[in-house]
């Protein structure tokens, strides 16, 4: 296995557990299950909490990538920010999505799912973070 792909691994499933434990914590503890009314809208407690953990791993996940995996990129820190955050969104579109069908539609429960669009955004974010996020820019020379 390349040490970048082990990396990756290991910086993303320390992300990706963290991100769990967050979304499972305010699913069952502090959003009880519960319809949340935030006055402008209305939240089911897994489309927030999902939200909320989402937003919180943001951040740590941008540095493990940027200074532990993806170490070999020479893009600029702001590009790779940006795309991201790019990438980050497009993520969390698909994993609201699909969370949304697979508890709505196919009446999994929140967590289960949670568990099973983890694991296809997880890949789809690896080859979106090395070939787009992260990717090493050819020198011209």
């Amino acid at each position: 296995m390349p040490l970048q792909t082990f990396r990756y691994a290991a910086c993303g499933g320390f992300n990706v557990v963290l991100g769990f434990v967050i979304f499972s914590f305010l699913y069952q503890f502090v959003l009880k299950q519960q319809i949340v009314d935030l006055g402008f809208y209305v939240f089911e407690s897994y489309s927030l909490a999902l939200l909320i953990s989402s937003g919180t791993v943001f951040f740590i996940g941008f540095m493990l990538n940027k200074y532990v995996v993806f170490v070999a990129s020479n893009l600029k820190g702001r590009i790779q920010l940006f795309r991201y955050f790019l990438s980050f969104i497009s993520n969390l579109t698909i994993n609201y999505v699909l969370l949304k069908i697979l508890v709505k539609y196919l009446h999994l429960h929140p967590v289960m799912a949670q568990v099973f669009v983890t694991c296809f955004v997880v890949t789809l974010s690896y080859f979106t973070q090395q070939y787009f996020t992260f990717k090493v820019k050819e020198e011209v020379g």
